[in-house]
């Protein structure tokens, strides 16, 4: 019985802390995106990972790849957060979201966590759920 409860207590604990980083996880995005929103590209790309800062060099490129290559992130008329899983040591936050038009576009976040907090390391756009290639 002891061991149940202690096993219950860590699960619960666990949970808890999945949790967090999870609100922690979304509210980077929903900043990011919120920033998108605004037209403020320095502050978006205060959010992403070095490696991608590193990549774009600056917040205008950054900013100008996201308006042409993203753009239900540039102008989302809806964000909904899935789920969120850990895979090959990173977090992977699924993201739905409604673009402007009411067409329904599914990213993966792939989130890397630095001494200075969350931030996005990429993000790729996926298959809607029920669609074969």
């Amino acid at each position: 019985m002891r061991k149940w409860m202690m096993g219950a207590v860590l699960a619960v604990g666990l949970a808890g802390a999945a949790m967090a980083q999870g609100t922690e996880i979304e509210g980077v995005i929903g900043s990011q995106i919120e920033a998108f929103k605004a037209d403020d590209f320095e502050q978006a790309f205060t959010f992403a990972a070095p490696s991608i800062q590193g990549m774009f060099r600056t917040p205008e490129n950054f900013g100008r790849m996201v308006t042409q290559g993203y753009p239900m992130v540039w102008r989302p008329a809806d964000v909904t957060y899935l789920d969120l899983r850990e895979e090959g040591g990173r977090y992977v936050q699924t993201v739905r979201i409604e673009d402007a038009e009411g067409a329904v576009h599914f990213l993966a976040y792939a989130m890397i966590e630095t001494a200075d907090g969350w931030k996005i390391g990429g993000v790729q756009l996926l298959d809607a759920p029920g669609v074969n290639a």
